[in-house]
């Protein structure tokens, strides 16, 4: 039986017109690609929906989807990653009506990435999986995700399930950007990281016709050198990075700022957005840095200032916040 995805009418979104510029090489610093993802109960369930901030409990899926139509309201961010049935629920309800956000699926869920309560996962070879069917996405475009761990046979499995993939996605017109994991497990040393995936991205697309290769990429931020080193490889490549845990304010527009320097151009963050006191207030504080309108430093002050006046404590104090606490960034 074939499944009729849901009613989606098409439109031209910034994202369009950005990657469009990129593309014929007249983009600038305003078309930096900002994507929010809120694809999180795709790795770690219930626990994925984020803390309310005013009444410190879990989130229920009513709260989580308000939260997502609050940032699309906003119509800042150029992209909207979340799950089929997070996407399915919002197209209900008519928060993507209108708007020029562009949405994205989660199109697999690679087991390195489940965050599930009693589990490790996180400690065990990552396997390629997809929970999503492709004649049932609500919308054409989505994530792919790998993740390399520097074995052989797992590699060369993670690359042949990526191959199966792009054919199923070019006959049900699918396109997708690709994101790529630092390995979960210790085969090698983590200053190795950044050329590891530089050689295995650039292996990866090497052998793929220009048709089925992803829209952008988004890696893993392993210093400066590594990032600039991939961008210059090739400039007809997007890249683009994706946020890692939490950390500080200035942690995160930080990351922004030096991966922009080195040719990065999209960011793709979840957590750094979802555990923010006020994402929508963190989500104009990058817009801002990525434009180069504020620094750093800056935007954090500035941050802490909008929290104040909307009558929201701040975790930490706008001391420790301007912090730098990520070692990549020092």
């Amino acid at each position: 039986m074939t499944l009729k995805p849901y009613n989606v009418p098409p439109r031209q979104s910034r994202y369009d017109a950005k990657i469009a510029r990129m593309r014929a090489g007249t983009d600038s610093i305003s078309d930096f690609i900002l994507a929010d993802a809120k694809d999180g109960d795709m790795a770690g369930g219930l626990s994925a929906l984020g803390t309310d901030h005013v009444t410190n409990c879990p989130r229920t899926l009513v709260e989580f989807d308000e939260a997502v139509h609050e940032i699309v309201r906003q119509d800042v961010v150029d992209i909207l990653l979340a799950s089929v049935s997070t996407l399915g629920r919002l197209a209900k309800k008519g928060v993507f009506d209108g708007s020029t956000v562009h949405q994205a699926v989660r199109l697999n869920d690679t087991t390195d990435l489940w965050r599930i309560s009693g589990a490790d996962y996180g400690r065990q070879p990552s396997i390629p999986f997809r929970t999503a069917r492709l004649e049932y996405l609500p919308v054409k475009f989505g994530l792919y995700s790998m993740t390399f761990s520097g074995d052989a046979k797992e590699d060369a499995d993670t690359l042949s399930q990526y191959r199966a993939f792009r054919i199923e996605a070019q006959a049900a017109g699918v396109k997708h950007f690709l994101e790529v994991f630092n390995p979960p497990l210790p085969l090698l040393d983590k200053a190795d990281y950044g050329c590891f995936l530089n050689d295995m991205v650039s292996r990866a697309l090497a052998g793929m016709h220009e048709e089925e290769r992803p829209e952008f990429l988004k890696l893993t931020f392993n210093g400066s050198r590594s990032l600039e080193a991939l961008c210059r490889y090739d400039p007809s490549l997007i890249v683009g990075i994706m946020g890692g845990g939490s950390g500080t304010t200035r942690d995160c527009l930080e990351l922004l700022h030096q991966a922009q320097l080195s040719g990065a151009r999209a960011a793709l963050f979840g957590r750094k957005i979802l555990d923010a006191e006020h994402s929508p207030t963190m989500i104009a504080m990058m817009r801002a840095v990525v434009e180069r309108r504020l620094t750093p430093a800056e935007a954090v002050s500035i941050y802490h200032e909008e929290l104040l006046c909307r009558g929201l404590t701040p975790k930490r104090t706008l001391e420790s916040d301007l912090n730098v606490t990520d070692p990549l960034l020092y």
